[in-house]
């Protein structure tokens, strides 16, 4: 089994307070170190490796993570949530709030669309609710209009605030582990891919594995 990495993510409350998507990246920017998305599991099927990162940080009640990336194809054809944006530019995170437990994941394609569930295993997906993916915000620089895929270097981020009530985390000022990965994706376009922030150890790209989360600490 690949080496499982180890990410703190640090507290800071003044996220909460912010008014603005640019006002909450620049606090990720100058408080929280940026981590990259680089691990190329599947490289002789899929090879193509577009520069990826994150920043996430809590506030004690929510997660706030910044995805970037960069790519030479541009795709947003899913227009609702629930929808299957992993086919489109696409960012993801998955979390384990209680390490063995239920996991869930996160999927954004570029315009904020999302799909989004929590199981124990893969073919046992309970769907968010409608209110529940309302909870979830989510900033695009791409807008939020469809469109077909685009040819060019495109450098864009998404921004995504989720609750950690809404994963059944309670944050009372002592450190919270929990084991997670982070994904960048594009299985639709002209350069598919499928990136990791932890290691994956399976013959075909698969995202749904738990045993290969990195622990993440809340600090």
């Amino acid at each position: 089994m690949a080496q499982s990495k180890t990410l703190l993510i640090p507290r800071i409350p003044e996220l909460d307070n912010c008014v603005s998507a640019d006002e909450m990246m620049s606090l990720l920017d100058a408080r929280a170190p940026r981590r990259i998305i680089s691990c190329v599991n599947w490289e002789k099927s899929y090879p193509y490796r577009p520069l990826s990162s994150f920043t996430i940080a809590h506030s004690g009640t929510a997660l706030y993570i910044d995805f970037f990336s960069r790519t030479n194809f541009l795709r947003a054809e899913v227009f609702e949530d629930l929808g299957p944006v992993s086919s489109d530019s696409c960012v993801e995170f998955f979390v384990e709030p209680t390490p063995g437990g239920e996991y869930w994941n996160f999927e954004f394609n570029c315009i904020g669309v999302l799909n989004a569930s929590h199981r124990m295993e893969r073919p046992a997906a309970v769907r968010l609710t409608p209110e529940q993916l309302k909870r979830v915000q989510r900033y695009a620089s791409c807008g939020n209009r469809p469109f077909r895929e685009l040819e060019g270097m495109f450098s864009w981020n998404l921004l995504a605030v989720i609750p950690l009530d809404l994963i059944g985390v309670r944050y009372d000022g002592t450190p919270v582990e929990m084991r997670g990965n982070f994904y960048k994706c594009a299985s639709g376009t002209s350069q598919p891919h499928f990136l990791s922030w932890n290691a994956i150890n399976t013959p075909i790209p698969d995202f749904h594995r738990p045993e290969y989360f990195g622990k993440l600490i809340l600090q």
